[in-house]
């Protein structure tokens, strides 16, 4: 069974940092991508970042090239967001996300029921 837990959310200023963790177990990330969905009160879940081990590709939605960067550990079966400069519009609860597929970018375009994910992690950026 796949399972991801996510940690690392909380509250920051603008212009603050957060790195969040997601520690995936059962399976090994080679043949997943997987990466980090935010959603805001109301909305669906949008794709931030992810990353695939298979094809060596990741993705960045346009709000946030430049100031978050995702990372894995293979050996900790673990993936990171390091978000950096954040402003009020990252806030929201932020999900790892994992499925068995090839490219970042088209597994980022679109949420799944289908896909595995975890409980999520709250991030809230005020002042």
């Amino acid at each position: 069974q796949v399972q991801l837990v996510e940690s690392g959310g909380g509250l920051v200023q603008p212009g603050g940092s957060l790195r969040l963790s997601c520690k995936t177990s059962a399976f090994t990330l080679d043949y997943y991508a997987i990466g980090w969905f935010r959603q805001r009160p109301g909305e669906d879940r949008e794709g931030v970042s992810c990353i695939s081990v298979k094809t060596d590709t990741t993705y960045y939605a346009d709000s946030v090239k430049g100031r978050f960067t995702i990372s894995r550990d293979n050996a900790e079966k673990t993936v990171f967001l390091q978000m950096n400069m954040l402003k009020t519009e990252d806030t929201g609860v932020y999900y790892c996300v994992a499925a068995p597929q090839g490219a970042a970018a088209p597994f980022c375009a679109t949420y799944y029921q289908s896909y595995h994910s975890g409980q999520g992690t709250q991030v809230t950026v005020s002042s």
